[in-house]
């Protein structure tokens, strides 16, 4: 449930605010970017890898940004603040008010920067996956965006749902694995972890990023590689990453029961934790960084 307070270009508002129009031509289109964020006791989880995909979306999509970062996450703080959402889910959204014959002719700025916590959701400790073929065009100068243009993302999740799945593997149009409609993907076999290269189409997720980047469990070596979903059945462990999720095992591919062994994400996952705990004290120190 979304909280009380949201924020609207730096200032706190009531989210029942009517501070939003129709002639804001993003959200008649669906021209604009965003970012999910974990809250961790007050501070915004890995804001400035968050800032810098925004910044390389946005230039992607013709989206002028507002201004500096650091401006941006100090209004996040105070938002955040506001909400005492201390252990939330944050989501800041930017989005294009110019361009266009619905153009209104109030729409303020050349963009908007809207950002809104809520609770946590509650994804339980495994996860059903079913797939879905042609969902990602890898080959698109847009493929790896992170649009506000979501429909077709929650369509094919809502259908999967009706089905008892709890996500869907998104494929491409070479047959090859992407993402999930909210997640990376990884396989793992003996100490070898492997997850879609970006050419694959797949969102440069912020979990999947420090994953490749900065963990280090010792044996454990974590790589991109093309898959395809013979590897995903074939694979002795599998699991989703998200900024909400953490790494989430994966327990059956369609009818297919998968194995239990968490021989190799159960370490990584301690590994990632760690490598949160130690970004939220070290923000406790420098909390105007960005």
């Amino acid at each position: 449930m979304l909280h009380r307070f949201i924020l609207h270009n730096g200032a706190i508002e009531e989210a029942s605010s009517r501070v939003l129009s129709a002639g804001q031509v993003g959200l008649l289109s669906g021209w604009g970017i965003f970012s999910t964020i974990r809250v961790v006791d007050g501070i915004p989880f890995a804001f400035e890898r968050h800032w810098a995909r925004l910044e390389r979306d946005a230039a992607t999509l013709h989206i002028p940004m507002p201004g500096d970062g650091g401006d941006i996450r100090k209004s996040v703080l105070q938002l955040i603040e506001a909400n005492h959402a201390h252990e939330s889910t944050l989501r800041l959204v930017i989005v294009r008010n110019r361009g266009g014959m619905w153009e209104g002719p109030s729409a303020g700025g050349a963009s908007d920067v809207i950002a809104l916590t809520a609770d946590s959701k509650l994804w339980g400790s495994t996860v059903k996956v079913t797939y879905a073929e042609q969902a990602r065009h890898a080959a698109s100068g847009f493929s790896g965006t992170k649009t506000i243009s979501w429909a077709m993302n929650l369509t094919l999740l809502e259908s999967a749902q009706q089905r008892g799945f709890d996500e869907v593997v998104l494929l491409n149009e070479r047959g090859e694995v992407a993402e999930c409609t909210s997640a990376n993907i990884f396989i793992a076999n003996g100490n070898e972890v492997w997850t879609p290269p970006l050419s694959s189409g797949c969102l440069p997720g912020i979990t999947r990023e420090v994953l490749l980047g900065q963990i280090r469990v010792p044996g454990v070596r974590i790589s991109e590689r093309t898959l395809f979903p013979a590897d995903l059945e074939s694979a002795g462990e599998v699991f989703i990453t998200s900024t909400t999720r953490n790494l989430l095992p994966v327990v059956h591919i369609d009818q297919k029961q998968m194995g239990t062994s968490s021989r190799v994400r159960e370490p990584l996952e301690r590994a990632f934790e760690e490598f949160v705990s130690g970004y939220v004290a070290e923000q406790r120190h420098a909390p105007a960084a960005i």
